[in-house]
């Protein structure tokens, strides 16, 4: 297997929105708290934290 197909076996999509250039910041969808995210973009958006605490619950181990 080679080294750069490691991530090849992870299902998660790490598709992430747009960040915004200023206010108004959309809501994180766990814990209400502004994102990096612009208020107009439609889809799950999370604050850093719980982006990083999410990463760690899905990471892929290997």
């Amino acid at each position: 297997m080679s080294d750069d197909s490691d991530d090849a076996y992870c299902l998660i999509d790490a598709t992430r929105p747009p960040r915004a250039e200023g206010p108004p910041y959309a809501e994180c969808v766990l814990c209400r708290k502004p994102t990096e995210y612009p208020e107009s973009y439609k889809g799950i958006t999370m604050c850093p934290v719980c982006e990083w605490q999410e990463a760690q619950r899905t990471a892929c181990s290997g």
